[in-house]
């Protein structure tokens, strides 16, 4: 039997230049993490409220929360030490979060994680958070806050409730121009829905008895009054729905959902993901490539421009699927699942050059190009030496 592969954490990078709201959507997150068990790296314990969590416990320099979440203040020389720490099978945590300030350029962090040997990770996206009021006034104090939206792969345009809705919507368009394809979304007091950035842990939080309000609970009941007027200085997490601006949070994305029982064509399936509309965020899921690969369903990861296959054998009895999610801002719903549609792979006729397994097995090619090379040999299909490439941006 295959041995089971290892957990990856998602590590999402968090920028933006004081003022912005990252630690406002940052503390946010934690507040509103479902169950969710987050690990939280900062350049200085300051940017995360303790004194307003149950603080459980210090050694060195790591804190922990007391909710399952862990807070590392960390500087850039020690990132991979603490990685190695927060992604320990005894941390159990699900998602990591690096808040960039201090810590280095967030283009210099997305590439230590590229090239992070620490197969517990997997790149969750770069963040960035713009305030909306203070806009023009960054660009001109921060140059280089275009470089930094150039590689974003989400930029969270914040505090719109401070600006009419006419210059609203001119900030957006000049966001998006700065940041190309990457998604952009309005907030108001950094709230937004913690499924655009990561996926719900699938069990509740241990040692609690069942129906037991939890302490963030319990802040959620109370924020609307706490926060009523904030506003939103770094220091304010403000995560209520309530007030001007507020509502499902949902709303500021869209998620179309994709299955076929149909296998997809590698080739068609990759020149889907090589033009993949602006706004488009994340995709995840798995695919059936049905002659490709007859043993395995394949994992797939995007965010952003990053792109990874992750290769699985099917269960016995498993049904075989193809089983898409994807989440983006401002996306034809319909354009996409047309897109995916005409992926599905057609039934090649008897004798058909199709069948060739030598066809069949360039067509995985491209596939195979973003199945990490760390993986074990037994548990990852023969890859062709030159095509074999290091999960990376597409």
């Amino acid at each position: 039997m295959t041995p089971p592969r290892t957990q990856q954490i998602p590590v999402v990078v968090l920028a933006g230049f004081l003022g912005s709201g990252k630690t406002t959507l940052l503390n946010h997150l934690l507040r509103n993490r479902a169950g969710t068990r987050i690990g939280v790296v900062v350049n200085d314990f300051g940017a995360i409220e303790i004194d307003a969590m149950t603080v459980s416990g210090q050694v060195g320099s790591t804190v922990s929360l007391g909710n399952g979440c862990l807070c590392c203040a960390v500087d850039a020389s020690e990132l991979d030490t603490f990685l190695e720490t927060l992604t320990r099978p005894s941390a159990r945590l699900d998602v990591i979060v690096i808040e960039a300030s201090g810590l280095a350029e967030p283009q210099e962090l997305v590439r230590m994680l590229l090239a992070s040997d620490n197969p517990h990770i997997l790149y969750g996206g770069l963040v960035e958070v713009v305030d909306a009021a203070e806009f023009e006034a960054t660009r001109q104090r921060h140059p280089e806050l275009d470089r930094h939206l150039a590689v974003a792969d989400l930029v969270v345009l914040n505090k719109t409730d401070r600006v009419g809705e006419e210059e609203r919507e001119r900030l957006r368009a000049a966001v998006a121009e700065l940041s190309g394809p990457a998604a952009v979304i309005s907030a108001v007091h950094g709230r937004i829905d913690p499924e655009l950035l990561f996926d719900p842990a699938l069990r509740p939080d241990d040692g609690g008895m069942a129906g037991q309000l939890s302490f963030e609970d319990l802040l959620r009941g109370d924020d609307h009054e706490a926060h009523e007027g904030c506003d939103d200085h770094e220091g304010c997490d403000g995560h209520g729905h309530g007030g001007r601006g507020g509502g499902h949070l949902h709303a500021a994305y869209e998620s179309v959902e994709f299955t076929s029982d149909v296998p997809l064509d590698p080739r068609r399936l990759m020149a889907f993901l090589d033009s993949r509309p602006e706004g488009l965020y994340r995709i995840k899921g798995f695919v059936d490539f049905g002659a490709g690969d007859r043993d395995n369903t394949y994992a797939l990861h995007a965010v952003g421009r990053f792109l990874r296959f992750v290769p699985r054998p099917w269960a016995r009895g498993e049904r075989r699927l193809t089983q898409l999610v994807m989440i983006g801002a401002g996306t034809d719903a319909e354009a996409l699942s047309r897109g995916l549609t005409a992926c599905r792979a057609e039934e090649p006729a008897p004798g058909d050059a199709a069948e060739d397994p030598a066809v069949i097995e360039r067509a995985m090619w491209g596939v195979l190009r973003y199945v990490p090379r760390n993986e074990d040999a037994d548990e990852a299909p023969e890859v062709p030496g030159e095509q074999r490439e290091a999960a990376a941006e597409v």
